[in-house]
């Protein structure tokens, strides 16, 4: 960018747009506006997705201040009309491929589209971790991120995983989102970009096998308990169930007595910040 050639970026779908001046006014999902306040910058609002409820997710959000961020709903209760009278000059998307805005309905970003430009991050199966991490980081210095991301604290994080994860009798871990008494999804390693990122630095993740759903194998807490984990990785996403409503499941208590529990987010802000977090937990696990 140059005062005199004004703004581009080209997103993920190979897509550019280009802007006379670099945008200041962002409307962002959740997940991305997060990540975008790990670099400095605070979007002026966000949008949740299908999974959300009428308030933002605080897993999703990460550190973003939502006091001081204007929510324009989740899913199909978001009104594109409200989105574009805040007067946003950029809406950054993500999405999990295909080229479409995940979270809202079709006809929402269609509309959103026509009228504001729109850049998406591919947050997808298909992309290592380190890789959605430098798209994020190549659009916040697009839009001038205040300083440069810190990486000392997670090449530490990821050197410390290694040392642990080399020990004979490594810990076996298994990631799960909990549905409800006598259901857990089971997540699939190969699927999620951070369960591969800790596969390639030693961390034992546990397959749940073969059976229906591309991301997750659904069954009971029977099940999940005879994997025999050491250590087990739950979501904290608002959309998982809590420990209040699982307490009468007896294999969900048994897992639970007989593991170390790590807070795991599908949709943590990706950013050196967000990730040096997480494998600073789940070393503390190990």
């Amino acid at each position: 960018m140059s005062p005199r050639s004004g703004w581009e970026f080209t997103d993920d779908r190979g897509q550019l747009t280009v802007a006379p001046h670099r945008p200041e006014r962002v409307v962002a999902y959740i997940q991305a506006g997060a990540t975008l306040w790990d670099h400095g910058l605070h979007p002026l609002g966000i949008f949740g997705s299908h999974h959300d409820g009428e308030s933002p997710d605080p897993a999703k959000a990460g550190g973003l201040p939502l006091g001081s961020t204007r929510c324009f709903g989740a899913g199909s209760s978001v009104d594109p009309d409200a989105v574009l009278t805040a007067g946003p000059d950029l809406v950054v998307a993500v999405s999990y491929g295909g080229g479409q805005i995940y979270g809202i309905d079709p006809e929402t970003a269609k509309h959103l589209e026509e009228r504001v430009p729109v850049v998406f991050v591919d947050v997808g199966r298909d992309r290592p971790l380190d890789g959605i991490r430098d798209r994020f980081t190549a659009l916040a210095r697009s839009l001038g991120a205040p300083h440069e991301p810190d990486a000392q604290d997670l090449r530490w994080a990821e050197d410390r995983l290694r040392t642990l994860t080399a020990r004979p009798a490594a810990a076996r871990v298994l990631a799960l989102s909990a549905a409800g008494p006598g259901t857990v999804h089971l997540a699939r390693p190969g699927t999620w970009p951070d369960l591969r990122a800790l596969s390639t630095l030693g961390v034992d993740l546990l397959d749940p096998g073969q059976g229906a759903g591309a991301n997750w194998r659904t069954t009971d807490w029977a099940e999940a308990l005879a994997f025999d984990p050491d250590v087990v990785l739950g979501d904290i996403r608002a959309n998982a169930a809590t420990p209040d409503v699982l307490r009468n499941d007896g294999h969900w208590r048994a897992l639970r007595e007989r593991t170390r529990t790590v807070a795991w987010n599908p949709e943590a802000p990706r950013s050196h910040r967000g990730h040096a977090r997480f494998l600073d937990a789940v070393a503390a696990a190990l």
